[in-house]
């Protein structure tokens, strides 16, 4: 990155970003910095909320801002992992009377998809969205296609319904780089949301950044520094996660399993997207404890005994933070 024309860059992309999207979107400002987080490195993101709270909302306006496709898959038990990813079909040629298969792509083919209710389709369809996610391609009838670039996918999970949803496997979670928490507005933040909705004007967004660009500063990010230090204490943080005999206690009574790999390499990755996005080059410690739940907290498996003693994922990601020493000042 080229000093702090980079970064001074970049924090002018994401106020920018943050206002327009405030135009359409009221309040829920920690959860659209954290899918712009994500975003700048190339994570995808599973956003969790009740009905009402503006998830579907905010991944549309997200594509708009961006300049960038946009599909919207509606997940349910009746969908075929071939309404995701696309099928073949054969196709007579009527001059020369040959057929041969085409293949048709399906909506993955985007550069945001959004996998709306994504719980409420079996694993075998939700498993179609793997291959597209981690490789960035899709491989159909031996052949492989690769997706546009840049891609990201943005699933949407009320987290209360138990009727007729199929939780999604931990493999798959742990696809998505963050899980996202979006909540209840404020009294004074519904009071602005029911008067934006009954003016019935149509905002149009202004496009903020291209594709191409935004690919740039994700590689940019990338190559930020993170001091030995911090490295130290997010692979320490995830270990302690773990069930052991070096852990603390509280991990050992009430986690099934811990953070794995994959949970580090995110934090890390978000720390630095945080520090980039805040027009800074050097990545603090506020800047990994910021990143650290929504990376973790579909990482963590509870046992029964949590269950019994009303104890949260998040009330012990809170617990491992406090209990993990802080890294000196004075080291790399």
């Amino acid at each position: 990155m080229d000093g702090n024309v980079g970064v001074s860059r970049l924090k002018e992309l994401r106020d920018a970003v943050l206002a327009e999207l405030g135009r359409k979107i009221v309040g829920q400002v920690e959860p659209m910095e954290q899918v712009l987080t994500c975003f700048f490195t190339g994570g995808h993101c599973l956003i969790m909320g009740m009905p009402g709270v503006a998830k579907t909302l905010l991944v549309n306006s997200l594509a708009q801002v961006m300049d960038l496709s946009f599909k919207r898959i509606q997940f349910t038990p009746d969908l075929m992992p071939s309404d995701i990813t696309g099928t073949e079909i054969l196709e007579e040629d009527r001059a020369t009377g040959r057929r041969e298969l085409k293949f048709v792509p399906g909506p993955v083919f985007a550069n945001i998809v959004m996998a709306d209710e994504i719980n409420r389709t079996p694993p075998k369809t939700q498993a179609a969205l793997l291959e597209s996610m981690q490789e960035r391609q899709v491989t159909i009838g031996g052949k492989t296609y690769p997706l546009p670039k840049p891609v990201f996918v943005l699933a949407t999970q009320i987290p209360i319904e138990q009727e007729g949803t199929y939780p999604l496997p931990e493999a798959q979670q742990d696809r998505f780089m963050f899980n996202v928490r979006m909540t209840y507005l404020s009294e004074d933040e519904e009071v602005a949301a029911v008067q934006q909705s009954a003016m019935g004007k149509p905002i149009r967004l202004r496009t903020i950044l291209t594709g191409e660009e935004l690919l740039t500063y994700q590689q940019q990010i990338r190559g930020l520094l993170l001091p030995d230090r911090l490295r130290g204490y997010i692979v320490d943080l995830v270990a302690a996660s773990r069930p052991g005999k070096t852990v603390p206690d509280f991990v050992n009574e009430y986690v099934a399993w811990g953070a794995g790999l994959r949970a580090s390499q995110y934090i890390a990755l978000g720390a630095k997207s945080r520090a980039a996005l805040s027009g800074r080059e050097d990545v603090t410690l506020e800047d990994v404890r910021a990143v650290i739940l929504p990376v973790m907290r579909h990482r963590i498996g509870l046992n029964f005994r949590a269950e019994v003693d009303k104890v949260s994922v998040e009330d012990v990601i809170a617990r491992l933070v406090k209990h993990q020493p802080a890294p000196a000042l004075g080291a790399r």
